[in-house]
């Protein structure tokens, strides 16, 4: 988990950033978000922006190892379930290198050293501050590498940038991804303890696991996450299994929120015990 003691290659911004102008938040949301009291009873009415992201940017960064990472932000529009309307922005980070899964395996390691992970969250706090856009009655959620967090640097150095961004107002929540699954449930306590203030708050993103969500009851985490891109509940005989893994994230945490939720499973969801959701797409959605 040690931080390298080279200098860091500077990122480096493309020359233009992929930013979408602002879409109309609440009003337009909330009316798309209207899930049928049944499954499918009624047609559902047009959803267009519940799944859109408000806006997005892309930078680039070179590894110690020399390979071309590309990194996209995009804003997600979170739902209360249990309100249907938006109530935070989620963002999303996409990491491809150039090239794709073929260049990848042309060379030799195909993992990304602990020091490009934390350069990584570094921007990617710098830039999702700006698309939140946090106002003080605003949530925003932010992603961070495991590996980022439980190294004592990585936390200090986060901590830090947040600090200089203090001005920002509104709440602002860390999601950790990555790892968690092996890390021994005190570890993870630890170290999301440093995050946990009036202003910030973390949320853990697990596997689609019940036991990986049990195994963290108590670690003390605001919320837990889980992507349902991967997870059966396109129809009503695959419901069960899907309730049953809401139902265990929610008696290990406080709050659930599901990632890539199918709009018409919103109702049953919430009725499982999920309390937030970023919903895909009726597209198939593509891991």
């Amino acid at each position: 988990m040690g931080m390298s003691s080279e200098r860091p290659e500077p990122v480096r911004p493309e020359t233009e950033r992929d930013r979408e102008p602002s879409l109309p938040v609440a009003a337009a949301e909330s009316a798309s978000y209207a899930p049928p009291a049944s499954f499918g009873s009624q047609p559902a009415p047009a959803r267009r922006s519940y799944a859109e992201a408000y806006e997005s940017v892309t930078f680039t960064v070179v590894t110690r190892a020399q390979r071309e990472l590309t990194v996209t932000l995009a804003a997600q529009p979170v739902f209360d379930l249990g309100r249907s309307a938006p109530v935070a922005r989620r963002i999303r980070r996409t990491v491809r290198h150039l090239g794709g899964e073929r260049a990848l395996l042309g060379l030799g390691r195909r993992t990304i050293e602990p020091v490009d992970l934390h350069r990584i969250d570094l921007m990617t706090l710098r830039e999702g501050l700006g698309l939140l856009r946090l106002t003080p009655q605003d949530s925003g959620v932010l992603p961070a590498y495991w590996r980022t967090v439980a190294s004592s640097r990585g936390r200090f150095a986060l901590l830090c940038t947040e600090l200089q961004h203090a001005r920002a107002p509104g709440a602002l929540l860390v999601e950790v991804l990555g790892g968690i699954e092996q890390a021994p449930p005190e570890a993870v306590a630890d170290a999301i303890s440093h995050f946990e203030t009036a202003a910030q708050g973390v949320v853990l993103h697990i596997a689609p696991d019940a036991a990986a969500a049990q195994r963290l009851h108590g670690v003390g985490a605001r919320c837990l996450a889980i992507d349902f891109a991967g997870v059966e509940h396109e129809h009503a005989r695959d419901w069960r299994g899907a309730a049953a893994l809401i139902g265990a994230a929610r008696n290990a945490c406080g709050q659930v929120l599901l990632l890539n939720l199918r709009p018409d499973r919103g109702l049953a969801a919430h009725a499982a015990g999920a309390t937030h959701a970023v919903f895909a797409g009726m597209d198939p959605v593509s891991v």
